[in-house]
């Protein structure tokens, strides 16, 4: 089966990459020349119009992977009416789980079945080995469950059941995600401002390495003070999480507390207009995890 990535940013073409290199047969797709061009660097086929789709009348997989929002809308728009019946259509990015259901709903009436997932592990797992959350059509997923576990980390796929699960799943993962890099750059600031002249590295090393408190953030952290020990390479402002804001609005309709996401929000905001040491650390991780990329 064919495969189309819509999207070759960081993560699309990672995942191409992954794919190309597990044997299958991958063509991608962007509105930017220079994104064309650097997947054809790198041996992926592409296509420069997004109508040259309808002319593979053979049954295929359409994997959009695109920024959430106005542009993944508007490219599931387009792909409906040039799409035809058994072509499997995925939103691997980081969608609004209530636009994934009505998606659903309308490549159902054409015979298109449509899945929403949740991808975790940053580029790096992208290119190596993903986590993927899986929502919508059972049967579909079980078309395509070979290709997803030949690209995911040892035992990272999971179906969690009918449209939208995968996305809002992810929602929940991100807003955690924001939560721990809070703890952590809140932790390490404190760590920097002691009176104590603790090399930072060394302290993250040999936490990743025994220490209740290791894990892939902390040798993250590692690996960033040994590149860079003051931090200095990033900007201090975090623009605000539409994954904590989309856990809080669920959790006050689901009547659960969430009060770390609420703080991690506040604090996100603070960055805006006050310079801490916090959201450098902060934003040094999200660089690594391939979640930004701008220069102080």
């Amino acid at each position: 089966m064919k495969i189309y990535m819509i999207g070759l940013g960081k993560m699309g073409l990672n995942l191409a990459m992954n794919m190309k290199r597990n044997h299958y047969q991958i063509t991608g797709f962007d509105i930017s020349s220079k994104a064309l061009s650097n997947a054809n660097n790198k041996g992926i086929n592409t296509i420069s119009d997004l109508k040259l789709i309808a002319t593979d009348k053979k049954a295929k997989v359409i994997w959009v992977m695109l920024p959430p929002g106005e542009i993944t809308n508007d490219t599931l728009k387009k792909l409906e009416s040039i799409l035809f019946k058994d072509d499997i259509v995925i939103d691997g990015g980081n969608s609004d789980y209530h636009d994934s259901i009505k998606r659903a709903d309308e490549f159902k009436q054409k015979g298109i079945p449509f899945l929403d997932i949740g991808t975790s592990g940053g580029t790096y797992g992208a290119l190596h080995g993903a986590n993927f959350m899986v929502g919508g059509s059972e049967s579909a997923y079980k078309k395509i469950a070979p290709l997803l576990k030949s690209i995911s980390a040892t035992n990272g796929l999971l179906y969690c059941g009918k449209s939208g699960s995968g996305h809002y799943l992810k929602i929940i993962h991100n807003a955690i995600l924001h939560s721990e890099l809070e703890v952590l750059g809140e932790g390490f600031s404190l760590l920097h401002a002691s009176p104590f002249n603790y090399n930072l590295e060394e302290v993250a090393s040999a936490w990743n390495k025994s220490a209740v408190i290791r894990g892939w953030l902390m040798k993250l952290m590692s690996e960033i003070f040994k590149n860079d020990a003051k931090l200095s390479d990033v900007n201090t402002t975090i623009h605000s999480s539409s994954a904590a804001i989309e856990a809080m609005k669920s959790a006050f309709d689901l009547n659960v507390p969430v009060p770390m996401f609420g703080v991690t929000l506040t604090m996100r905001q603070r960055t805006q207009t006050t310079d801490t040491y916090s959201a450098r650390v902060i934003n040094s991780l999200r660089k690594e995890i391939g979640g930004y990329n701008e220069k102080k």
